[in-house]
């Protein structure tokens, strides 16, 4: 497919594999302003997925990865995938998929510009402009045009994307996620003035004290007895990043990880091999907790970082320094033995202690779950695009995405007033979108 006008080509690809990759991971930098790389969208991660047939065809992930190009460089990219089934979006389209059955219309195959299994919102249409983002993105609708699709859905995409699709008709949805912030919130100015000269300056965390300060008694409190359940039960954790972490580690957190999936009666999405790569290609992007209970490994917790430019350095070899992560992403869990409060500190209090031990600014904890809240994790909305072949069903959905967005405004606003912080003041509005690097 080519574009004259300016002698861009577009060619869809099959398999993230054929995507040079160094020319990927240049166009993600460039969509950060500090070049921080979200992990989930590094070429290495996409075509690990591929590679270790956890987001294949047979899976009902069929590659189709757009990239735009000039001459022989790459100025624009998307991963694209055709869909047979929704699973493993997290933004829910069932009931659009049922209407169309119920109308005699096939909703699938639906082409996804989104990371497999991944509801962390960044960029989805990597460019160098604005106008290339805008290019790629009518490249992406002529060609669901052309192959006769029922619909292209971009999930948890970033600011530029969101701006990119709404100046081409694109409809938008909203969702709600809860990120933790490493700031003390301050409180309001004097009079309510709104002078800014009269806040203080912001600051991290401290350390975990400093943070349980922050939220109201109510909340220290439940967090406190939470901890000590754990504690108590004799419970210990130990940490460990990148290359530190040991083959033996990964294969305990695989058994954890793959025994939630079995006892809720699924098959895990990510195979073994997918982590096997995930410790060859990109091992910085990773911290790993590992509960103790009378000297044997009874739970884990898998955390996703993203890098910036600073340095750190690590636990086991402080001579060694490994990149500073900027973001914290909570990702996978499991447990081989029942504690009352495990889950809790193994995927909040641990890794909210390590971010503040760290400086890093943010710790998001993935779809849903109004009761991370309690542990100071604030709602956000994030942003999901939809273009929907069909004239009637894109006008009836998108009267329904109206009455939805009206619906997410309300909750926003009720879990406002529900600050866990000691003011309602103090923990401001919800953010209005989340921030994502890259």
């Amino acid at each position: 497919m080519k574009n004259d006008a300016n002698d861009y080509v577009i060619r869809l690809l099959d398999s993230p594999l054929k995507v040079p990759a160094d020319a990927w991971n240049a166009l993600l930098a460039a969509q950060s302003p500090d070049g921080t790389l979200n992990p989930f969208m590094r070429h290495e991660y996409l075509a690990a997925l591929h590679a270790s047939a956890s987001a294949v065809p047979r899976t009902g992930w069929t590659p189709c990865f757009a990239t735009l190009w000039q001459g022989e460089v790459l100025a624009g990219a998307c991963p694209l995938y055709l869909k047979a089934h929704s699973y493993g979006e997290y933004v829910f389209d069932w009931a659009w998929a049922n209407a169309y059955a119920q109308h005699g219309l096939k909703y699938y195959p639906k082409a996804l510009a989104a990371v497999p299994f991944t509801p962390v919102p960044g960029a989805r249409l990597l460019a160098r402009t604005a106008a290339e983002r805008a290019l790629l993105l009518k490249a992406l609708l002529a060609w669901c045009g052309e192959q006769g699709l029922s619909s292209l859905h971009l999930l948890f995409a970033g600011d530029e994307d969101v701006a990119a699709c709404a100046e081409a008709g694109l409809l938008l949805r909203h969702t709600v996620q809860f990120h933790w912030t490493n700031q003390v919130p301050l409180p309001p100015p004097p009079g309510g003035s709104g002078g800014a000269e009269a806040l203080p300056a912001p600051r991290k965390f401290r350390d975990f004290d400093d943070f349980l300060m922050s939220l109201n008694q109510e909340k220290r409190k439940k967090i406190r007895q939470e901890r000590r359940k754990v504690q108590e039960a004799g419970v210990t954790f130990r940490w460990s990043r990148g290359a530190d972490i040991k083959r033996d580690d990964w294969d305990f957190f695989y058994r954890c990880y793959e025994r939630t999936y079995l006892e809720h009666g699924n098959a895990p999405y990510l195979s073994r091999d997918f982590f096997r790569r995930m410790a060859a290609t990109m091992p910085e992007n990773w911290l790993l907790f590992i509960a103790e209970q009378d000297g044997a490994a009874i739970a884990s917790s898998l955390i996703a970082l993203s890098q910036g430019g600073a340095w750190a350095a690590g636990q086991n070899h402080p001579e060694n320094p490994v990149p500073a992560p900027v973001s914290a992403y909570g990702r996978y869990w499991g447990a081989l033995a029942r504690v009352d409060c495990l889950h809790f500190e193994a995927c909040y209090y641990q890794p909210l202690q390590w971010c503040i031990a760290h400086g890093v600014q943010r710790f998001e904890g993935g779809a849903q779950g109004e009761h991370k809240m309690a542990r100071a994790l604030l709602p956000v909305r994030t942003t999901s695009a939809h273009w929907l072949a069909h004239p009637s069903f894109a006008d009836a959905i998108e009267r329904f995405l109206a009455r939805e967005g009206e619906g997410i405004d309300e909750y926003l606003d009720g879990l406002e007033r529900r600050s866990p912080f000691r003011s309602p003041a103090l923990a401001g509005p919800a953010s209005p979108a989340a921030p994502a690097p890259g």
